[in-house]
């Protein structure tokens, strides 16, 4: 169902009315306990390492009737890198990789945000990590707006974005005896999130 539609049940999807949208614009911060912001690197040339961060925060502002005037913007520890293994989480918030007592912090702040039809959108904006600040667009999917059994009228999404990690100097590797290298330079971004409205 797209922000725009309400899907009925043989499939067809009828606009929705200014009230429904005057329900989903708003301001909205991301519910930790019910979002991932999560990552997948390539390991060895052979296999992939998926990592997540357990601590964030973020707040959204939605524009049902113009998605354009929509925003994010998102804060990562990176101290709360989790791959599930302690010795390579600790390798990463080296001065290898993350150098996470230098740089505590991973930001996202919106640019631009558009439409591509349906359920889907493109939100472009300024990815900082090391100091470093470069653009990046991130898909994603509507998948929803619900109020929950406390009362917290909720909207989710669902999003994918690639980056190479030595734009932003993080070019740390080590050469594989059979050729390539230990860590993939694509790393591959995923998003689940899970958004409160405020009052």
């Amino acid at each position: 169902m797209g922000i725009f539609g309400r899907k009925n049940d043989d499939g067809s999807e009828t606009p929705a009315t200014g009230a429904d949208l005057a329900t989903l614009t708003g301001d909205y911060t991301i519910d930790q306990a019910h979002s991932t912001f999560g990552f997948t690197a390539r390991h060895a040339m052979v296999t992939n390492v998926k990592g997540k961060f357990d601590e964030f925060s973020g707040e959204l502002h939605l524009d049902g009737s113009d998605p354009s005037a929509s925003t994010a913007s998102i804060d990562i520890v990176m101290d709360s890198i989790d791959t599930g293994s302690a010795d390579r989480d600790g390798h990463l918030k080296s001065a290898d990789f993350f150098k996470t007592e230098e740089f505590p912090a991973m930001t996202f702040r919106s640019t631009k945000a558009e439409s591509l039809g349906g359920d889907d959108y493109r939100v472009t904006g300024d990815l900082t990590i090391l100091g470093t600040t470069r653009p990046i667009s991130i898909d994603l999917e509507f998948n929803g707006a619900a109020k929950d059994p406390f009362g917290n009228e909720r909207v989710g999404f669902e999003g994918k974005a690639e980056i190479l990690r030595s734009d932003w100097g993080i070019t740390w590797n080590a050469a594989l005896e059979t050729g390539g290298v230990l860590v993939s330079d694509k790393i591959k971004l995923n998003f689940d999130i899970s958004a409160i409205k405020k009052s």
